[in-house]
């Protein structure tokens, strides 16, 4: 039987690759899916795990007027030869050329997610060009899709459409393989060999922190909660899984220095795989200044750690105060401290909030239903002029 076809798009390789682990594949099942993004190993990787077309066309997170026009041609180009009756974008830049793309070719259903949005944390000619280029992507598209309660706000509270916003099953881009993330699936000596490599002893209390460490998710802030935590507590870890972002997002000197420099802040780099490190830690802390969905208090809770996380979308939409985790203001360093040190002095809080952890993801955010909300979201779709 004929299947239709659909184009996924965003704009660097590493979205299709982390946040769509799964989802693509289970999509072909009844659909004629390609990936489009930029070229590099993450695309390649798309490749051969969902065993779906992919299509690599540059296009730059950044404003390059040239290059971005460039990059609006190959789309159309493209979509005029592959005659999908859906695309579909994430990220920024690849939803703005998607959409005016999609509409200059005449494809039927032009579905945008919005994950964290930049202009609410912006001020100036920077929110009001932000501003006008969400509006625009708006324009062109025919369907969007906030990836949660707090992004649907946002975009209603900016006037950024007045067009139906649809969240997708409970939120997120994807949901959780609670399967996968499961702390009974890694053994004790894994954990205790992992440990022993990062020189984590046995009666240490680990914070951990997942995602790119940069000024936006709040390191800063994080860096020197932990620090004054140190000066009061000697058997704390702080294990910050992901990369610097010098060129886009830099860190102050002085932070940066801090990390490199304070024995019980333990930094990996980037990790394809982060499991075994969030099942050799106690708590999660993400700090973030702005937030779709946040994917690592998802993964997190489901390997049934808290999560201390700052009142913005996303964050908020995930965890319960004093039942799965804290939530204190975003850039507030002492508010931060305050929690990190509640939650490694009251066992009784931290024992109750970890058991809670798991249950509470489960039954929210599985992976299977947000997969069959999507599909059931495009079926409804399809024949759409």
């Amino acid at each position: 039987m004929h299947k239709k076809k659909i184009i996924r798009t965003s704009t660097v390789p590493i979205t299709l690759d982390n946040l769509l682990r799964g989802q693509l594949a289970f999509l072909d099942r009844y659909y004629d899916v390609i990936a489009v993004s930029g070229e590099g190993e993450n695309l390649r990787a798309v490749e051969q795990r969902e065993q779906v077309t992919v299509i690599p066309l540059q296009m730059y997170r950044n404003i390059k007027p040239f290059h971005d026009l460039v990059s609006l041609w190959k789309l159309y180009r493209l979509f005029k030869k592959e005659r999908p009756f859906l695309v579909h974008s994430m990220t920024p830049k690849a939803g703005l050329l998607t959409m005016t793309a999609g509409w200059l070719a005449r494809i039927p259903v032009r579905a945008h997610t919005f994950t964290g949005l930049v202009f609410p944390s912006k001020t100036g000619a920077m929110q009001k060009l932000l501003i006008l280029m969400d509006r625009l992507l708006c324009r062109f598209a025919t369907d969007i899709f906030p990836e949660g309660e707090g992004v649907k706000r946002d975009l209603q509270h900016f006037d950024i459409t007045k067009k139906p916003l649809t969240i997708i099953g409970n939120g997120n881009v994807n949901g959780i393989d609670t399967d996968f993330f499961n702390p009974d699936k890694i053994d004790e000596s894994e954990k205790n060999q992992l440990r022993a490599s990062l020189s984590i002893a046995p009666d240490d209390f680990v914070f951990i922190f997942v995602g790119r460490l940069v000024k936006d998710k709040g390191i800063t802030e994080l860096v020197g909660a932990f620090l004054e935590m140190t000066a009061l507590h000697a058997n704390v870890k702080l294990l910050l899984v992901g990369d610097y972002e010098p060129e886009l997002d830099p860190l102050p000197a002085g932070t940066i220095r801090a990390i490199e420099s304070e024995k019980n802040i333990i930094t990996t780099g980037w990790q394809t795989e982060t499991r075994n490190f969030y099942a050799i830690s106690d708590a999660l802390v993400l700090p973030s200044y702005r937030e779709g969905f946040p994917n690592s208090v998802l993964q997190a809770g489901a390997m049934g750690l808290p999560s201390i996380v700052t009142d913005i979308n996303g964050s908020n939409e995930i965890v319960i105060p004093r039942k799965n985790g804290l939530i204190v203001a975003p850039k507030n360093q002492s508010e931060l401290l305050g929690a990190m040190l509640e939650i490694y002095d009251d066992k009784e809080l931290f024992a109750l909030m970890r058991q809670n952890a798991r249950p509470s993801i489960v039954e929210r955010f599985s992976q299977t239903e947000l997969w069959n909300a999507l599909l059931a979201k495009y079926r409804s779709l399809e024949n759409k002029k």
